[in-house]
């Protein structure tokens, strides 16, 4: 696998993603998947609010999410957030590189990434481009952050294992691996974090990726989502009090 990121000029607010596009990804080759920050998804959708304060901040972030608990849950002062079936800090909103503003995800990244992924592959007359929009968030007792997918589409997200044998022969029962998530963290990784200003990423020489010559059907996407009663964490993520969020989409 080669990962190579790309570096471009500060995104502004409202600025046409398919011509950053155009002027930084001038050639895509075949079976080609290409990470796309979600905070320039959302800037040049013009998902941005000129920041206050924290509490200008938690209103926001109520508005955005799912579901949440409140700062003073938490002994950073971090709000905790369940935003479109992802544990993710104030409902991905965030105020690094933003330049005064905070930044939301894209009202609806599916639709934004669908669009994305079927310019691309008219662009360059590929029938294998695959598109993720890639965030970064913190794990149970580990610190810092990783990369995963908020969006993806070209390819399939999950490849199973359920019915395979293992090197010994016995069949597996449950394995799948997340194919979105693991490309995201390792673009999120060579993308960076701090001020390289590297917002674009293109992943080639993956054997292990099953691109499809469409968008992921409504199906294949449920099957990435666990409910929070069904997750092997259940125990502890019920046992806390979540307050119902805004999210209407």
């Amino acid at each position: 696998m080669i990962v190579t990121p790309i570096k471009t000029h500060k995104i502004q607010p409202n600025e046409d993603l398919f011509a950053i596009l155009d002027r930084y990804l001038p050639e895509i080759k075949e079976n080609t998947v290409v990470a796309i920050t979600t905070k320039i998804v959302g800037i040049c959708e013009g998902r941005v609010v000129k920041r206050i304060s924290d509490e200008q901040r938690d209103e926001l972030a109520k508005q955005e999410a799912d579901y949440y608990l409140p700062r003073e849950f938490n002994q950073y002062g971090f709000m905790i957030t369940i935003n479109k079936g992802m544990l993710v800090a104030s409902a991905g909103i965030d105020a690094s590189n933003s330049n005064g503003y905070l930044s939301l995800w894209p009202k609806d990244p599916q639709k934004s990434i669908n669009a994305i992924r079927d310019y691309l592959v008219k662009k360059h007359k590929k029938t294998h481009i695959g598109v993720i929009f890639t965030d970064s968030r913190l794990a149970p007792l580990r610190w810092g952050v990783t990369g995963f997918g908020l969006a993806h589409s070209g390819f399939r997200a999950l490849n199973s294992y359920i019915g395979q044998p293992d090197i010994y022969g016995v069949k597996m029962r449950v394995e799948q691996s997340n194919v979105a998530d693991s490309l995201s963290t390792v673009a999120v990784t060579v993308m960076g974090e701090g001020n390289e200003q590297q917002p674009l990423a293109v992943i080639t020489d993956v054997p292990f990726v099953q691109f499809q010559e469409r968008n992921p059907t409504q199906e294949e996407l449920d099957a990435l989502k666990i409910n929070l009663e069904d997750d092997v964490y259940a125990s502890m993520l019920t046992a806390m009090k979540w307050k119902k969020g805004k999210r209407t989409t």
